[in-house]
């Protein structure tokens, strides 16, 4: 089986990006934009670099590294001792990465884009991350209603479930403890890593790289599902609740997609380069229904050269003063919107925290 990585073609990449537009110009233009209303987000890894997560395919992105080899849904769910021993290679990994994106918080885009949400300009959100900033984003609103939760799609699924092969479901915390128990040794090293502030490079998709560590993976122990052996049957298949390379969305995710795209009467896209299908069809939907198209995205994209309007400028940039401008009055009046714009955190990762040497990534 060939499964490739999903990426921007090259074409793209070696063609002249959109020129960068100044800061006020690109707020007039999205805070016009946004101010119609009724708008349908579509996010991508980029809102999450302020929040300390890497991107996928910027300047530094895990996929920019051409020795970059993940591991694909058909190698995690192999019951064969390779599948085993790729699978001890993802949960080492992933056990040691995914506190940073646990304790990772929201940052000025995820909330100014909560309060288009809760204002009802942006009444519906897609998001191809896993990190579950929005939802955080969200939760920073008191009385935030379930429904408002509710309208975030996460296309590719999340780190904080995690699910077993017979579809028992566990949450994240109460996973990594099962690891922890199963792995004194490995436990002990990241509490260590938490004492020192030494925590590996972490990827977007929660785990880290450790080659240059040295160490083995094979006495990494993936504990039984403990549901499974209720029911009389050992099983340590698991993924997290999410979307791996050669896994297709889900039939519910896939339709509730289209129709977010076709309830809206704009689309705003931000943070992506819309290299997954997934996200990419969106567009094309989106399109197809001649429905008005802004792009807010550093770098090449799959939009370019479509009858998209793009604004060549990071997200954190503009954000702020953009929803402002768009709610007008409701951004002084009322206290839950001042909130969401008063918070989140600006602090991107290190510039020189290189990912480019040669590795076999998990």
């Amino acid at each position: 089986m060939r499964v490739s990585v999903p990426n921007i073609p090259q074409s793209l990449v070696s063609t002249a990006s959109t020129p960068q537009i100044p800061a006020a110009e690109a707020i007039d233009n999205l805070s016009t934009f946004l101010a119609a209303g009724n708008v349908t987000l579509l996010t991508g890894a980029g809102v999450s670099v302020d929040s300390g997560i890497r991107a996928y395919r910027g300047r530094d992105g895990r996929y920019m590294n051409p020795n970059y080899k993940p591991i694909f849904y058909h190698e995690l769910i192999d019951e064969t001792e390779r599948g085993h021993a790729f699978r001890q290679r993802y949960w080492l990994r992933s056990y040691l990465g995914y506190p940073s994106v646990r304790d990772a918080l929201p940052n000025t885009t995820h909330c100014a884009l909560s309060a288009l949400q809760y204002s009802n300009i942006a009444p519906r959100l897609i998001t191809q991350n896993v990190d579950g900033l929005h939802h955080k984003a969200l939760s920073l609103v008191p009385t935030n209603p379930v429904q408002v939760q509710e309208s975030i799609l996460e296309l590719h699924g999340t780190l904080h479930r995690v699910r077993c092969k017979h579809g028992h479901l566990v949450d994240r915390d109460t996973f990594q403890e099962w690891l922890s128990t199963a792995n004194p040794q490995w436990k002990e090293f990241a509490e260590e890593i938490e004492r020192t502030g030494t925590q590996p490079r972490t990827n977007p998709d929660g785990d880290v790289a450790i080659e240059h560590l040295g160490v083995s993976y094979n006495t990494f122990v993936v504990p039984d599902c403990p549901s499974c052996l209720r029911e009389n049957r050992t099983n340590n298949v698991h993924k997290p609740d999410l979307v791996f390379f050669g896994e297709s969305i889900t039939d519910h995710v896939r339709q509730r997609s289209y129709a977010d795209i076709e309830k809206a009467d704009r689309i705003l896209l931000m943070g992506t380069t819309l290299a997954t299908y997934s996200a990419f069809r969106l567009l094309k939907h989106a399109l197809e229904l001649e429905k008005p198209v802004m792009m807010v995205n550093v770098g090449p994209s799959r939009a370019d050269g479509l009858k998209v309007q793009k604004l060549d400028i990071s997200s954190g940039t503009i954000i702020r003063q953009a929803v402002t401008n768009a709610l007008g009055s409701r951004a002084l009046e009322d206290p839950v919107i001042r909130k969401l714009l008063s918070s989140g955190i600006s602090k991107p990762p290190s510039l020189d925290d290189d990912d480019r040497y040669p590795r076999a990534a998990g």
